[in-house]
């Protein structure tokens, strides 16, 4: 059976659903194929032990661009987002902690604890760091100048540098310094605790397979800070109902402008006719085309598996071949018959609704690097924890808790011929015993876990290598070059084939801009004047 539609969008994760969303609004005939019986790809809520239940990949809310939440009007769909009261808590292995968040007053006086002068430049940072975070988020939502068009690329490329342009030498310095410095080259030149460059430091390798002195590093901390909750820059929420509370409004919304969202439909092939990609064979045989394809996958799923090499032509597949994934990540899901104490601040408080991160130094992270590269995982792993249970009773029974675990670093692919799928308990294991270390009775509290090695995150979200930014966010993989110079606007190499998620700019994160991007250029393209320009 075979039925024509104006688009049709691989995966209905929350970048796919954006799009469709803006294509449907503008009048198009859109269908989503999504191979996973359920919205949201890795942003979903799922019951992960009987009566608890859990952001189970993605599983924290900063990055959701302004305009696609008014756009969409999720908040009229149930969307709520409730902010932590401090971002951060690190306890330390001297049986300290530092608290990082909850105004810059309340910070400093933290940092008083580590470093007067590290307290005093703390304004300074945060300024430096805003003014370019500034100019990223005013390039989120502009589709980079595509290398092989002409004159369209130098104007394109002149206004997106104007606002760069208009910032002073320090600035720009500034600028430089993120881009191409590695994090603790960034913040040795700030701060002398090192308790403090570790609170910033771990934002440098969240979901990046890398030491804190990997150059470039220091954009991915950058990355991890432009977004915003409730109107507050740089701030990090719990969205209520979990992760798939937002892809499940978003899903409605969709359907209600007329998308059609089939489930547990993997494609098997994008239909490739004359060097234009018309549509897709999902894996059951059903043929879907269309006028666009659209792929919400990684590039490296869609180039490497999705279409035949003979399509793509050596060239491109070389480069799509040396694009890099693979993000080092573990996640595990808990559930707890009580709340963690910890040795060095035992009682509940708000170090308990903010990020719990295990790393208290950058020397802790890079040997975690090192360990991962020798031994497939960290012997100390990294690990942050999240308790959304505490301001979300939706989500455990009554006096039970869910917890997140996010890790870092884990092999993507295990040395020595090892699989992950052998090894995954002990690395678990070893995850459960970091934890173990600085609130004692944890394991005991364990009443049952959900274990995502990177493996196991590439099974059931195509995360290919596990990489939850669908690629590496280094400086040769982004902007205009990702995924690959001259397709960094959302075309794929082939007529009739664009790109939407997380492997195009602006990169990972449940952001959603990588969709409303593509769909503008989708549109663009179908335009009158679009299709002269570009031959499409």
């Amino acid at each position: 059976m075979t039925r024509k539609y104006d688009a049709v969008i691989i995966g209905a994760g929350h970048n796919g659903l954006v799009c469709a969303f803006y294509l449907a609004r503008a009048g198009l005939k859109v269908r989503i194929v999504e191979a996973r019986d359920t919205v949201g790809g890795a942003a979903v809520t799922e019951e992960f032990h009987p009566g608890f239940r859990n952001s189970v990949a993605s599983y924290t809310v900063s990055l959701l661009q302004p305009k696609v939440i008014r756009d969409m009007k999720l908040v009229d769909h149930g969307y709520r987002v409730i902010e932590r009261p401090i971002s951060n808590f690190l306890p330390q292995e001297d049986g300290g902690y530092l608290k990082l968040g909850g105004g810059l007053e309340k910070t400093q006086a933290e940092f008083r604890k580590f470093s007067n002068h590290d307290a005093d430049v703390l304004p300074a940072y945060y300024a430096a760091l805003e003014s370019v975070a500034e100019v990223l988020r005013d390039l989120a939502l502009r589709s980079p100048p595509n290398i092989g068009d002409g004159l369209k690329t130098l104007i394109d490329g002149a206004r997106q540098g104007r606002k760069l342009g208009k910032l002073s030498l320090e600035q720009q310095r500034d600028v430089l310094d993120i881009f191409m410095k590695s994090a603790r080259n960034l913040l040795d030149n700030w701060f002398e605790s090192e308790a403090v460059k570790a609170a910033f430091g771990f934002d440098a390798i969240v979901g990046n397979y890398a030491s804190p002195d990997t150059p470039g590093s220091a954009y991915v901390l950058l990355h991890h800070v432009f977004g915003e909750v409730n109107g507050k820059k740089g701030a990090w929420g719990h969205a209520i109902g979990g992760m798939g509370a937002i892809t499940q409004a978003m899903a409605k919304v969709c359907r209600d402008a007329g998308v059609e969202i089939t489930l547990e439909a993997p494609v098997a092939r994008v239909i490739v006719d004359g060097g234009k990609a018309v549509g897709v064979r999902l894996t059951g045989g059903e043929e879907v085309m269309a006028d666009a394809v659209i792929a919400n996958v990684g590039p490296k799923l869609l180039y490497e598996k999705l279409i035949d090499p003979v399509d793509l032509g050596p060239t491109f597949l070389k480069r799509s071949k040396g694009f890099k994934a693979g993000s080092g990540t573990f996640r595990m899901n808990v559930a707890l018959s009580e709340l963690p104490r910890f040795t060095c601040l035992p009682e509940p408080g708000e170090h308990l609704q903010s990020g719990i991160i295990l790393a208290p130094t950058l020397d802790y992270m890079d040997q975690a690097f090192v360990d991962a590269k020798a031994h497939g995982w960290s012997k100390k792993p990294i690990v942050e924890m999240l308790i959304p249970s505490i301001i979300d009773d939706s989500l455990a029974p009554p006096g039970q808790h869910v917890a997140s675990l996010f890790c870092q670093q884990f092999a993507p692919v295990l040395p020595d011929g090892r699989d992950w799928d052998a090894e995954e308990g002990k690395a678990a294991d070893v995850i459960i015993d970091t934890v173990e270390a600085q609130a004692p009775g944890f394991r005991q509290s364990i009443l049952g876990t959900m274990i995502l090695s990177p493996k196991g995150l590439e099974r059931k979200f195509g995360l290919v290598g596990g990489d939850i930014m669908h690629g590496h966010m280094s400086l040769d993989q982004l902007w205009a070059a990702r995924p690959v110079l001259g397709n960094g606007a959302y075309r794929g190499p082939l007529k009739g084939l664009y790109m939407c998620g997380a492997g195009t700019h602006p990169g990972g994160g449940v952001t959603g801009a990588p969709g409303h991007n593509a769909a503008r250029e989708i549109l663009a393209d179908r335009s009158f004047f679009g299709r002269i320009v570009r031959g499409r």
